[in-house]
């Protein structure tokens, strides 16, 4: 299965992922998001897709 990977680096806090996640496994941290629950994710790639940083990328197991 597929989960996503945040680059903290790229990310720039918007929550737009947050938001669009479906399963809600991604949550806003201080200066980033980040995945909260990689089991529960479907790896639909909402999150990759909406985000306008391009700071997600998906990993496949």
């Amino acid at each position: 299965m597929a989960h996503p990977v945040i680059d903290a680096d790229e990310c720039i806090a918007c929550g737009v992922c947050v938001d669009a996640c479906p399963q809600g496994v991604i949550e806003l941290g201080d200066s980033a998001a980040q995945v909260t629950d990689e089991d529960s994710c479907i790896a639909c790639g909402v999150c990759m897709d909406q985000c306008p940083a391009g700071a997600i990328t998906e990993i496949a197991e």
